[in-house]
């Protein structure tokens, strides 16, 4: 009885074993890189390289308005507080492929100053992402967030000093004249 049990032991292990092994050992050399590297059409459309839209950026930015609400760490989720930055204009800086300048006019508490700020604008593909990390904005204090734009809207993560939270809103475009 235990042989008979062994003998299908190792059946039930070999047989599947020699399968893959036979099937391994009937593909030519050529077939096996085919295996390995799908034809470039078979892809996906993300798998190509984009080009950042950074003058339809510039744009779709310069003038806007960012109007929308912020959460506070440590207050309940729907404890929102409004926010609203004025854009008047976002223009990538020559030299350095991530480096932007937005001017915008930011009302906060009782502070209503229009500020250039230096950002760095990352991709991913067509999807830009504003980064800040320790920026010192005078009088106000310094900030580090992150906030991505996709189809009129933006969303993301600040921080202002010791206190932080997520924010999220609309883009209203620009009035026109």
């Amino acid at each position: 009885m235990l042989s008979t049990f062994s003998n299908r032991r190792v059946a039930t292990w070999f047989i599947p074993l020699f399968v893959v092994t036979l099937a391994f050992s009937s593909i030519s050399p050529h077939d096996a890189s085919r295996a390995q590297d799908p034809k470039p059409e078979l892809k996906s459309p993300a798998a190509k390289k984009q080009e950042p839209p950074i003058a339809e950026f510039e744009k779709y930015l310069s003038g806007s308005t960012l109007s929308g609400v912020f959460t506070i760490d440590g207050k309940p989720l729907n404890a929102l507080e409004e926010e609203r930055y004025e854009i008047q204009s976002a223009k990538k800086l020559e030299g350095d492929d991530n480096l932007w300048e937005i001017k915008t006019r930011i009302k906060y508490g009782n502070k209503d100053l229009t500020v250039p700020v230096v950002v760095t604008l990352e991709w991913v593909g067509r999807t830009p992402m504003i980064v800040l990390d320790s920026i010192t904005i005078p009088g106000l204090g310094t900030f580090s967030a992150r906030v991505v734009f996709h189809d009129r809207k933006y969303a993301g993560t600040w921080k202002h000093d010791n206190v932080g939270g997520h924010l999220f809103g609309r883009v209203e475009p620009a009035k026109s004249e």
